[in-house]
């Protein structure tokens, strides 16, 4: 799917037409500037890798200083590749937000926020015992039985229990777009999009 990169601004809320007052996720995309052209003959198969968000060439190692040289551009600190464009691009074209237009539906990939190690209750949604514990002082949030008796005798692989939550990529599909603002780069999808302010994500037609 051909897309583009971008960065995480923040949410605010717009006005339809009938007067509902929708919420919505501000990603500034763009300006994005392809870096490389893969090819069915040299790569074997076809796609389009842009960068975004420019870095200083004193934090750019030497085989990332040659690749960005041989596309003529500046050193770029994100790549994504994407696939399916209606137009060829060359190395060095500037691809915009104008790639998309209003009422289009788009997949936001990002990474979520990391929550650390959590438990149970906050994980997976476990209600604790509700209450009634009996009188013990330690079990409303507890994960409670995890196995079975001597058959089988060991916990089944996928038993939900406390662990690392959040931080993992997630993908968002068929948002829409509410409005598109050219001359800011600012793309304005209806609903939520994983990730903090500040963070990368993908945007996908």
């Amino acid at each position: 799917m051909p897309g583009l990169l971008g960065k995480k601004i923040g949410m605010t809320s717009v006005f339809s037409a009938d007067g509902k007052n929708i919420p919505c996720t501000v990603i500034e995309v763009g300006p994005c500037v392809v870096t490389q052209v893969k090819t069915v003959e040299t790569d074997g198969y076809e796609a389009v890798q842009v960068g975004f968000v420019d870095k200083k060439e004193k934090h750019t190692n030497k085989p990332e200083a040659g690749h960005f040289k041989k596309a003529g551009v500046t050193p770029k600190r994100h790549l994504a590749e994407f696939k399916g464009f209606e137009t060829e691009y060359k190395l060095g074209d500037v691809l915009s937000v104008d790639l998309f237009g209003e009422n289009d539906f788009v997949d936001v990939v990002g990474t979520s926020k990391g929550k650390g190690y959590q438990g149970v209750v906050k994980r997976h949604g476990f209600g604790g015992v509700g209450q009634s514990t009996h009188g013990q002082h330690n079990r409303l949030r507890a994960p409670g039985s995890v196995g079975a008796c001597s058959y089988p005798a060991r916990v089944f692989k996928g038993t939900r229990m406390a662990g690392q939550t959040g931080n993992e990529r997630v993908t968002v599909q068929n948002l829409q777009v509410l409005k598109v603002i050219s001359e800011h780069n600012l793309l304005l999808i209806k609903g939520s999009v994983p990730g903090s302010k500040g963070s990368i994500v993908i945007i996908e037609k």
